[in-house]
């Protein structure tokens, strides 16, 4: 599997370049993550679904069983809490996605 760096909240608006503005995800949850069909929760670990748009064999298959990201070890590298929220609240859920989806 290959890993790709995905901003959580875009360059384009207002995000930066920070480790503490992205999380480290395979192509499919990247694709995912930018259309909002998943975010992370208040809690900075439990991986939220769209479950309205994404089918629960596709959960099953794409995240750990447990439904939580993996942390770095150095809390200064963990995903900035203004930076999931403004995921959660501006892209989580609020966009179609654009194309067939990978699973298809």
């Amino acid at each position: 599997m290959h890993i790709q760096s995905a901003h959580i909240r875009p360059v384009e608006h207002n995000g930066s370049d920070s480790v503490r503005n992205g999380l480290a995800l395979s192509g499919t949850l990247h694709w995912m993550f930018d259309r909002g069909l998943i975010s992370v929760a208040n809690d900075g670990e439990t991986i939220l679904v769209s479950r309205n748009k994404v089918p629960g064999a596709v959960v099953d298959r794409l995240l750990c069983p447990d439904g939580k990201i993996w942390m770095p070890k150095d809390e200064r590298n963990w995903p900035h809490p203004a930076n999931l929220a403004w995921h959660r609240e501006n892209i989580f859920g609020q966009m179609a996605a654009d194309g067939p989806a990978p699973w298809k």
